[in-house]
């Protein structure tokens, strides 16, 4: 058994490409208006909901979010597409997703002084998997001689993998682990919607997980604990899938695009991460106040701040709690490891960290971390 497990690097690849808030709002306020003026009489008897009309204001208000990095810029602010247009790639062709997780994992293992020669196990681990087999895992593992598999546990798919990852080199299975987070999340986006169509953003993070005996990174953290937990919920969902070819129903219906109860999930999902948080730093003999910095979710600023505040009792500044989704948006499971990926670097040796994350399931997963 390996004694102790560190996390010794970390990458990021965004998108060249960005949509912001006023951008967004000029292109659904367009189909908004155009909606209504064609089902002006149905909207009138009340048989059609009018579509509301959406600001930049009400988006920064409502998320915290001020833009966010998009594969593909092109179909998305077209009022008559309101959709990414993505060019299909042949069999024998690098997939979309993998190029985005190829480019993270790139930088995660510089940062952690690595080649894929270090590495035997490969986790790509995402919202959204751009196909079901074969493993974008499998794809991207050229180069390592080992293993890979996909994972999907929506918004905490992260940091469910940096779990396995761990467990597989405190158990010997795995000398390094490279988790990775495509979160190509636009194209499963209701850009029709008010409500939802400003939430995403795409984007790629990755992490290297190893024994701290060969460990060799400037900046590297031991995990000293990890914690999950599911209770089912459908408050968030999609229901894209494959079955859709055998029930004949529409496969890109509204259903079956990213839907959520967003007052719901703010009500139940805060308490409960709060509380999640405050029992796992417990059981590893720490204080709250013994944290140096939470590397929250990224899916909302109000709940964010809230469960802060739940936290320490107070309001959070930058930067013990950093936010990074301003920019980057809702990035579903990656948006921890970006906040971690941008903010840890300043921490001194014997700081302890927390990478967390809350989503659909309902899902929470988190690590403590000691950096060395």
């Amino acid at each position: 058994m390996c004694a102790s497990v560190v996390i010794s690097g970390s990458g990021l690849w965004k998108p060249a490409e960005v949509v912001t808030n006023e951008e967004l709002v000029t292109v659904y306020n367009a189909y908004a208006c155009g909606f209504n003026e064609a089902n002006r009489d149905a909207i009138a008897n009340r048989s059609v909901a009018e579509k509301p009309l959406s600001s930049a204001e009400f988006i920064e208000k409502a998320s915290g979010i001020k833009q966010r990095y998009v594969y593909t810029k092109e179909g998305i602010l077209d009022a008559e597409r309101m959709r990414p247009l993505l060019a299909p790639r042949a069999d024998d062709e690098l997939s979309h997703q993998a190029e985005m997780a190829v480019a993270a994992a790139r930088r995660a293992l510089t940062a952690a002084n690595k080649t894929p020669a270090d590495i035997d196990m490969v986790i790509v681990s995402c919202a959204y998997p751009q196909r079901a087999y074969p493993a974008i895992a499998i794809e991207v593992q050229v180069g390592i001689d080992g293993f890979g598999f996909d994972m999907l546990v929506a918004c905490s798919a992260a940091t469910f993998a940096l779990h396995r990852a761990h467990d597989a080199v405190a158990a010997g299975s795995a000398r390094g682990v490279l988790v990775i987070n495509p979160e190509l999340t636009t194209p499963q986006i209701n850009f029709c919607d008010r409500d939802a169509h400003f939430i995403f953003g795409d984007v790629s993070t990755a992490v290297v997980v190893e024994s701290e005996s060969t460990c060799t990174a400037p900046h590297a953290y031991t995990v000293v604990g990890t914690k999950a937990v599911t209770q089912f919920s459908s408050n968030i969902r999609s229901n894209f899938g494959y079955l859709s070819y055998a029930d004949d129903t529409d496969p890109y219906a509204e259903d079956k695009l990213f839907k959520q109860n967003g007052r719901r999930v703010f009500k139940e999902v805060c308490p409960m991460a709060a509380k999640h948080l405050q029992q796992q730093v417990r059981a590893v003999g720490l204080a709250v106040s013994d944290i140096s910095r939470w590397w929250l979710h990224q899916a909302n600023l109000n709940m964010n701040e809230l469960i802060a505040r739940r936290l320490l009792g107070h309001d959070p500044d930058a930067a013990l709690a950093p936010i990074v989704l301003d920019e980057f948006a809702n990035t579903a499971s990656a948006g921890s490891i970006i906040a971690f990926n941008l903010h840890q670097e300043d921490l001194a040796s014997g700081d302890y960290g927390v990478i967390c994350s809350f989503g659909a399931g309902y899902s929470i997963g988190s690590l403590v971390l000691k950096k060395i």
